[in-house]
């Protein structure tokens, strides 16, 4: 599936966006996220330098993660009184706390490693959302976040520029 959005992404943005624009927006997407902008950014698709890759992705997958760790549960609360939003919204946060459990028990470790290591489901999304509905404080969380997009880049990196470069090169 994140290849399909993936090339969905290219095809539509990549003629009319410069490359660099378009591995930011795939990296602020939910689902597609850091893993989907590196993979985008690797050559099966737009051949981006690894070294000018990383550095977009990264920011582009941080920049709603603090907005999503201070607000979500002010904003989720403030949907929930809306016959419109209420399913929605409770579907979102059940999805998220189906997969509390390593996050709950580790707190900063089991956070860090539910965003770092690339799996469908996983990722700065997801466990900002859920360290914000379990009220991890900020200052646990947002590393805790930032590392595990770290290693995430680290992992994707591998796996775009060296295992996927070496088939499409």
């Amino acid at each position: 599936m994140t290849e399909t959005l993936v090339q969905w992404f290219v095809e539509n943005l990549g003629g009319s966006a410069a490359k660099e624009l378009v591995i930011f927006i795939i990296s602020m997407i939910p689902i597609l996220e850091l893993r989907g902008g590196l993979l985008a950014a690797g050559p099966a698709f737009l051949d981006v330098e690894m070294w000018r890759a990383i550095p977009i992705c990264i920011v582009g997958n941080l920049i709603p993660v603090p907005f999503i760790l201070l607000f979500i549960t002010a904003i989720f609360n403030w949907l929930k009184k809306t016959k419109l939003f209420r399913p929605m919204v409770e579907k979102l946060e059940n999805r998220a706390m189906n997969k509390k459990d390593q996050i709950e028990k580790y707190e900063f470790w089991g956070l860090l490693l539910f965003v770092g290591i690339p799996l469908p489901g996983t990722g700065a999304w997801t466990g900002s959302l859920i360290a914000a509905l379990l009220g991890i404080r900020f200052k646990k969380a947002f590393p805790a976040v930032i590392l595990g997009v770290l290693l995430a880049a680290f992992i994707m990196t591998i796996l775009s520029y060296t295992i996927l470069g070496s088939i499409f090169a």
